[in-house]
């Protein structure tokens, strides 16, 4: 095994010494050419309960716990693992694919039978399964059937998605006994240092491996040691990030943005599952124009308390504002939205308007609508918020701007949205704040004229005040 992983092959005993010997006879995977390194090749070693592999991007951290998960499956006959992630549609392009194309080949048997979008399991011939799902859906909760049923080996995608309760509830069932050691085990990529999957590793609870780019052989070139031609292409974007994401996604730092707005932000508390929407609560939407620049469309439902709830976003580059009208007709459709609150580009919002989407001008005044969401932001007397953002709620993410590693809804946004100057704190940094711009005119709309829109401007075609 790599990175003296293998420095007493005497020392290994059981499954390291067996995983030690695949390694080395270049047996790992009989599907797919797979040689573990770095930060990969210690998470495939660990028998620890509970292991997160933790790095930048692109440096093979998912592939590295399928491949585990395979090895498992072949080694032992009966093996119960589970893939997961927060939900089942986010898994289908993202780990199951990985495991499809690269792990087990597409022209594998085991692949055989429904789709990536239907499949509950991959069964192996030695009666080994590995099981599929997610914690939320858009359409159920699986919650309960994955809870009880038992597993050898949990692999959380995007673990950082998760709340520590469910991570924790998945540990009471790893006890299924085909494998001789139990473990749940999650790739993430650097997050705030405040956050539970961090802190859990700083306690000890949980052990990480850390991973880097040099760790992908698709990036580097170990015998020569350089970049390959790949790897100088993708390091070169990762170089362009500024702030917390390139010490995040670039240096593989678990760092906060110095100078963050929205200190109150926390996703534990703000990020919430998604629930059935009562019909007669009020609903309106808030557009911020944008082409080159992220198009963002926020769905916003208020409940009977005044407590705001984001539950539906486009944020979306390279389309027009007549593309755009279409689809947010289509996804309003049989909903009673008040208005839409749209930033002032004359143009754009006649073009909102004569494609049947009447608009009031938002609240532009940048101090003001600020201190208006962290007030919001903030707990309120019986302890909860009032200002929400619904898991899920981005209707379709942008390839262009996940290549580019650039936020791909509201919510990635709020910790990188930067003071200006963070001593006097008077203007937040104009980048990678589309949403944000949004969610102000959003509150704004709301706390300035609840029940009424007299303050805000006048259609530019109709004369519509809402």
């Amino acid at each position: 095994m790599q990175n003296g992983l293998l420095l007493s092959l005497a020392s290994l005993t059981g499954y390291q010494a067996r995983l030690a010997d695949a390694i080395l006879a270049g047996k790992i995977n009989p599907y797919r050419k797979y040689a573990p390194r770095g930060g990969a090749a210690r998470l495939l070693a660990g028998t620890l309960p509970e292991e997160l592999i933790s790095g930048p991007a692109g440096t093979g951290k998912s592939r590295a716990c399928l491949e585990k998960l395979n090895f498992l499956a072949l080694a032992y006959p009966g093996m119960r693992g589970l893939i997961l992630r927060q939900t089942r549609e986010s898994l289908t392009e993202s780990a199951l694919l990985t495991f499809e194309r690269d792990v087990l080949g597409t022209d594998n048997p085991i692949c055989q039978g429904p789709s990536r979008q239907g499949r509950h399991s991959y069964v192996y011939p030695n009666g080994s399964e590995i099981i599929v799902g997610g914690l939320r859906q858009s359409t159920r909760d699986m919650t309960e059937k994955i809870m009880s049923t038992e597993y050898d080996v949990v692999y959380i995608q995007e673990a950082i998605e998760l709340q520590e309760d469910s991570w924790e509830r998945l540990t009471t069932r790893l006890r299924a006994g085909a494998v001789p050691f139990q473990q749940i085990n999650g790739d993430t990529n650097p997050g705030s240092p405040r956050h539970w999957l961090k802190r859990r590793c700083d306690s000890g609870l949980c052990h990480m491996v850390e991973s880097r780019h040099e760790d992908n052989p698709l990036l580097w070139d170990a015998d020569r040691g350089e970049w390959t031609e790949r790897g100088q292409l993708y390091i070169s974007r990762l170089d362009t990030l500024t702030g917390s994401r390139f010490l995040r996604l670039r240096k593989g730092l678990w760092v906060q943005a110095e100078g963050v707005v929205y200190e109150e932000y926390e996703p534990f508390l703000h990020l919430v599952d998604r629930f059935t929407i009562p019909g007669d609560w009020r609903r309106f939407r808030v557009v911020d124009f944008g082409y080159t620049h992220p198009f963002v469309c926020q769905w916003w439902v208020v409940d009977p308390d005044g407590r705001m709830y984001r539950y539906r976003e486009i944020y979306h580059t390279g389309r027009t504002v007549k593309v755009h009208a279409e689809q947010i007709r289509a996804l309003s459709a049989g909903e009673r939205i008040e208005t839409t609150v749209c930033d002032h580009d004359a143009e754009d919002r006649a073009t909102l308007e004569e494609n049947g989407i009447p608009t009031v001008g938002a609240i532009k005044s940048v101090s003001v609508g600020v201190e208006k969401v962290k007030e919001r932001l903030k707990w309120a007397g019986d302890g909860r918020p009032r200002i929400f953002f619904l898991r899920d709620s981005l209707v379709e993410q942008d390839a262009d701007l996940e290549e580019k590693k650039l936020p791909l809804s509201t919510e990635q946004e709020f910790e990188g949205y930067v003071w200006e100057n963070r001593t006097t704190k008077e203007q937040p940094a104009k980048a990678n704040d589309h949403g944000m711009d949004a969610t102000r005119y959003a509150v704004t709309y709301l706390d300035t004229a609840p029940g009424g829109q007299a303050e805000y401007g006048p259609s530019p075609v109709s004369g519509y005040r809402g």
